[in-house]
């Protein structure tokens, strides 16, 4: 497989299963998501990261969203930061799987990505520490209407 963000790169449909382990609440999200390119910098080439969706977990319906930036570099693999620039985590999907950790306080974020196929990914997030306990599952589908020459992705 090429480079992490050539494989990103493009619009998704998100499923994601929410398991909250504190409070025994299962949830979901379902939803879109996007790495657009960015302004061409000195620092390489920058992906947009925007999801946006409906978000149900206990008595909550309603929009959920977020936002990331993740940097191509030149070994292949993605920088994943926070949108306001702070680190995240480092993103290899060359191989087909990558695992990666981010320490938040007292907390401790592990996720293990998959590439399923040339058009699927999943992301499992499993967080635990004195503050949080829950599991997220999301599975990334490449939405029918992406163009991957449009994008600038690479067949």
């Amino acid at each position: 497989m090429g480079c992490t963000a050539d494989f990103l790169s493009g619009d998704w449909t998100v499923v994601r299963r929410i398991s909250d382990h504190r409070t025994g609440q299962v949830g979901s999200f379902r939803g879109t998501a996007s790495f657009c390119p960015c302004p061409p910098s000195e620092t390489g080439r920058l992906l947009a990261y925007t999801e946006s969706g409906e978000l149900r977990l206990g008595n909550h319906h309603g929009p959920a969203g977020r936002s990331l930036l993740v940097r191509d570099l030149d070994d292949g693999t993605a920088d994943v930061r926070f949108a306001d620039g702070r680190e995240f985590y480092r993103l290899d999907l060359r191989t087909g799987k990558c695992e990666a950790a981010h320490p938040c306080r007292a907390d401790h974020y592990h996720v293990t990505v998959t590439r399923l196929s040339a058009d699927s990914y999943a992301e499992t997030w499993r967080v635990a520490g004195p503050a949080k306990d829950y599991e997220l599952v999301s599975t990334y589908t490449r939405a029918a209407n992406c163009d991957p020459a449009a994008t600038g992705r690479r067949p």
